[in-house]
């Protein structure tokens, strides 16, 4: 039961978003911004690099709708959105692409600066200035998500289909539209 009374009965941030829409407008921006606007990733390594940030923060509702997101817009879909979720390190991810997980993944750990040798591990396998940029962005911004989202302690939807479809909404119409 959520800490708050929320005036829907919708799931999740979507819930909290519906019900105070002066602060989702801003978050659903940054949303947009980051996981559909410019950057060398694509938007579902984008959305990967959610899904896996809010895997290990423990968020289910962020980790499976950003997963389903994710698999909507990669080859591999929802097996390798499983596979990056239940081990990174062994997942059938691009070098380039693991070398951002890892650095997702220290952020999401701390607030402290990224390893040197993380990004050199990421430079050498092609990151960018943009692509590290980008990762911790993305990373931290979910880790705040996730707190919203986890914090007040917000609804599971009660079908599991509910994230095929929010996967479905989100690529086809991204964050600012899906209010």
């Amino acid at each position: 039961m959520p800490h708050i009374r929320i005036s829907n009965d919708l799931p999740g941030i979507r819930g909290l978003m519906t019900h105070r829409p002066d602060t989702a407008v801003p978050l659903n921006a940054l949303a947009d911004a980051l996981l559909r606007g410019d950057s060398p990733l694509s938007r579902g390594e984008r959305e990967l690099i959610a899904a896996y940030v809010s895997e290990l923060n423990a968020t289910p509702f962020c980790a499976d709708t950003h997963g389903a997101a994710a698999a909507a817009q990669l080859d591999g879909g929802a097996d390798l959105v499983k596979a990056v979720q239940h081990d990174a390190e062994t997942a059938r991810v691009t070098p380039l692409l693991g070398s951002l997980l890892r650095i997702a993944a220290e952020v999401q750990v701390a607030a402290t600066p990224v390893r040197e040798e993380t990004v050199a591990a990421a430079r050498a396998e092609g990151a960018t200035d943009t692509h590290i940029h980008d990762t911790v962005l993305i990373a931290a911004a979910f880790s705040m998500y996730n707190r919203y989202v986890s914090g007040l302690a917000t609804a599971l939807p009660a079908e599991p289909a509910y994230y095929e479809e929010a996967g479905r909404r989100i690529t086809a119409h991204g964050y600012t539209a899906s209010l």
